[in-house]
């Protein structure tokens, strides 16, 4: 039959693998987040006081233990960008059964970070999955695993290419190396798209509204060079906090860990609402009200350690969000400090400078925040990103980020002995 036969062709079997695992990720994204915020009802720190919640945050720590214990380790990301550069993709689904109740309680009560990580994990390991299934070579495999981590991004953040390039990037340090994954990503990612927004109904808009871009001049563009100057600091000052807690940390059983990083957070809510939550609903609050600049500074600050806790302490998120989130306030501190500047600029640069800092995703971030707030700002937000990138060559969170090391040229034939060989 003439189908099958035009499916068997090598990149029109591989382009339909593609969407088959970005349609998988995009109603994975949509089941994940339907369940989030079912357990946000119960959870989320504003249906509770302050000592109510803190008790929440304590037993969430114990409950990531115990899961832990019973389930096993849930992984992370660094495995799976480690798994991608070495074999392709993830061996199978055995850490998911772990890591989709741990990160849904550590979100929903309120740690300081996102669903970017744990949703991306789940998406790229079904994407290896689908892969597995029709056979494909281990160069084929990384190409789907990509597809799948990409439509993961798009779901959060409603950016497909930017989505799609990101996913490329944060597997390096120095730019995206995969180039023959490019367009499968963008295709999986558009893919993944569609299908959230028919599952959800959710609009086309935006996942934030940021300031009015208004007119852009040349003199932005060395306030542009400021700001990614401010976003490396910032990217140096969360990574080697990280490091330092990390260390600290080894001297606790791992099994206490997750509950004394619940009674950290909780001593953090009291200083500042702003240390809890990944900043998703926050960072909409900032960009839209006018807050004072010691509100903005002491948001910014919390953040850092709120996230940095959890992280650290063995709750499971992600921090892009959570990094979006600081640079905004720091924008917004900046405009007030400056008046003159386009406030716009300095938020959308910063945001994607503290971002790229830590992540090493500079077309990524780029592309993400000003699909958001609007192309004409991309060149300075460019500038501030490829500043912050230059500045953090040398300080790197996720340590399994390195260049490509294959040869091999990608044949997505069928594999002798394969499912459907």
């Amino acid at each position: 039959m003439r189908i099958p036969a035009t499916f068997a062709r090598p990149g029109t079997r591989l382009f339909g693998i593609v969407i088959a695992a970005g349609l998988f990720g995009g109603a994975i994204g949509a089941c994940y987040i339907g369940l989030l915020h079912l357990f946000e009802r119960g959870l989320w720190p504003t249906h509770w006081g302050l000592l109510p919640h803190g008790l929440i945050l304590v037993a969430v720590g114990v409950v990531v233990a115990v899961l832990t214990r019973v389930l096993g380790s849930p992984g992370d990301v660094e495995l799976l960008v480690d798994n991608i550069h070495v074999a392709g993709g993830v061996d199978d689904l055995r850490q998911l059964p772990s890591l989709l109740p741990i990160s849904l309680v550590c979100i929903a009560a309120g740690g300081g970070l996102g669903p970017e990580a744990p949703l991306v994990q789940t998406t790229g390991t079904v994407g290896s999955w689908v892969a597995k299934r029709f056979g494909l070579d281990p160069a084929g495999l990384r190409i789907v695993t990509i597809t799948g981590m990409a439509a993961g991004f798009t779901v959060l953040f409603g950016a497909p290419l930017g989505a799609a390039v990101f996913a490329l990037e944060i597997l390096h340090r120095r730019g995206l190396e995969y180039y023959e994954a490019l367009m499968p990503a963008v295709l999986g990612s558009l893919s993944g798209y569609a299908v959230y927004v028919l599952i959800t109904g959710v609009g086309l808009e935006p996942v934030w509204q940021l300031p009015a871009v208004g007119s852009v001049h040349g003199g932005d563009l060395g306030w542009a060079v400021a700001c990614g100057v401010v976003g490396a600091i910032v990217a140096a000052a969360f990574t080697y906090l990280n490091q330092f807690l990390r260390a600290l940390l080894r001297h606790v059983a791992p099994s206490a860990r997750p509950a004394l990083g619940g009674v950290t957070l909780a001593l953090l809510a009291w200083m500042s609402p702003y240390a809890l939550t990944f900043g998703e609903a926050q960072l909409g609050h900032i960009t839209t009200t006018d807050l004072a600049l010691r509100t903005l500074a002491l948001a910014a600050l919390a953040k850092l350690l709120g996230s940095s806790v959890t992280l650290a302490s063995g709750w499971k998120g992600g921090f892009i969000i959570p990094l979006f989130f600081i640079g905004a306030c720091l924008g917004r501190a900046g405009h007030i400090v400056f008046p003159h500047t386009n406030e716009a600029v300095l938020i959308v640069a910063l945001m994607a400078a503290c971002n790229v800092g830590v992540t090493k995703t500079p077309l990524g971030s780029v592309l993400v925040v000003s699909e958001m707030a609007g192309l004409n700002l991309l060149p300075t937000t460019l500038i501030a990103s490829v500043v912050a990138l230059l500045l953090t060559s040398n300080v790197g969170l996720i340590d399994s980020q390195r260049r490509r090391t294959d040869a091999v040229p990608v044949d997505h034939g069928r594999r002798e002995g394969g499912p459907d060989g």
